[in-house]
């Protein structure tokens, strides 16, 4: 198990396509930003308090990915 399983609330099964996209494209969208806002405030945390040169830099590294993956996620969702 990867830790991310699905509720029975997330269940793929009774998702419609409309229009191009159905409610798991939205929902997955929606925790992807969630999910990448987490790693990017936990990100900032370490470059503000840690002190490992290399974590400090992977994190400047992720703040900057995944700042940009949550625009695009943002755009999908307006599309959808």
């Amino acid at each position: 198990m990867n830790g991310h399983s699905m509720g029975p609330s997330m269940s793929m099964d009774s998702a419609p396509a409309t229009a191009g996209h159905n409610a798991q494209d939205v929902m997955f969208a929606q925790m992807m930003i969630k999910h990448h806002q987490g790693a990017v405030s936990m990100a900032k945390t370490e470059q503000a308090q840690g002190a490992n040169p290399d974590a400090k830099t992977l994190a400047g590294s992720i703040i900057t990915s995944q700042t940009a993956e949550i625009t695009t996620m943002q755009n999908l969702l307006k599309k959808m």
